[in-house]
């Protein structure tokens, strides 16, 4: 289906001087048959390689192409919002630079989009991960899906997805530093459609970078972990309390208390001093956001532009 609408691509890039070139060649190739009028706005966030200095000679050629240079790596988050902040088409097409997202499906999703969906999101159906890295994906999504108190979380969808305007509308006029886009779309709520693709490759995300990330989404979207944590608080309370019933009671009868000696102790101390780390550092994830919020930095800071207005920071 064809549609005469302005369609916005925003792509992340990071040291993808390799395959920005085919990137924008797939992508355009998709939007040209299916939405004609739209513009690439492709991030450069650091790259350390020649990634801008390729952006520069493929939108001297195509003046659908657009770009935006950080000062430095500010995180794929903050990319994501820099580019939704600059889009100006009626639906905005979230994707990874990479050619992890197949493009083609950039035609399911409009096709969605057209139906009357304001969210198209894809579902992932096969991953080229290791097996830590799949069953770390795989917990993650049931887990957020669990404790979070959205209604719209999809298991396996990442941030390959369309936005309509109103809704991306929305995520850029919201607030806060730590964001996750997969949370903020759930969190509009309106109407949410999946598409189901399998991804090409693997994910360049390191095991500790992914779980940074699980970590950002689950504490910026679920007070969970602090539940959990007065949880804890409350069992070992009364199990404590009822051990002291059971050693005044064995101490006043007379029996010979079992459990007795350094062993004993230094378990129970173990225990206890565990319960309070896991607690504390429940708590300091929540104080560094707060932290991160009221410092009010700017979310990036832009070197310079291709093909669009000239500006130093913003957001």
């Amino acid at each position: 289906m064809k549609t005469d609408k302005k369609i916005s691509v925003v792509a992340p890039a990071f040291n993808e001087e390799a395959v920005v070139g085919a990137f924008v060649d797939e992508v355009s190739a998709v939007l040209k048959n299916a939405a004609p009028n739209y513009e690439i706005i492709i991030i450069d966030d650091g790259s350390t390689d020649g990634t801008f200095t390729a952006l520069k000679t493929i939108a001297a050629k195509s003046p659908q192409v657009k770009a935006i240079r950080f000062s430095r790596n500010f995180g794929h988050a903050a990319a994501i919002a820099a580019g939704l902040e600059r889009a100006g088409g009626e639906a905005i097409v979230v994707m990874d630079s990479d050619l992890q997202d197949p493009p083609a499906v950039i035609s399911d999703f409009l096709e969605r989009w057209n139906g009357g969906a304001d969210v198209v999101y894809g579902i992932r159906t096969k991953r080229k991960e290791g097996i830590a890295k799949r069953v770390s994906y795989w917990l993650f999504y049931r887990i957020f899906t669990r404790v979070s108190a959205l209604d719209a979380v999809p298991v396996d969808a990442g941030d390959f997805c369309l936005l309509s305007r109103r809704v991306a509308d929305i995520i850029v006029k919201l607030p806060e530093h730590n964001r996750s886009l997969r949370g903020l779309r759930a969190w509009t709520g309106f109407r949410h459609e999946g598409v189901r693709f399998e991804r090409a490759s693997a994910t360049k995300y390191s095991l500790r970078k992914l779980l940074h990330l699980a970590g950002d989404t689950i504490f910026s979207f679920s007070a969970a972990p602090l539940r959990v944590a007065t949880m804890m608080g409350f069992i070992v309370s009364g199990t404590a309390f009822l051990a002291i019933l059971i050693v005044l009671y064995l101490r006043l009868f007379g029996a010979a208390f079992p459990a007795t000696g350094f062993a004993t102790t230094l378990i129970v101390i173990l225990f206890l001093g565990g319960i309070q780390l896991i607690t504390i550092g429940f708590l300091g994830e929540y104080i560094a956001r707060i932290y991160d919020e009221v410092r009010k930095r700017p979310l990036y800071i832009v070197k310079e532009t291709i093909n669009m207005a000239e500006y130093e920071i913003t957001k």
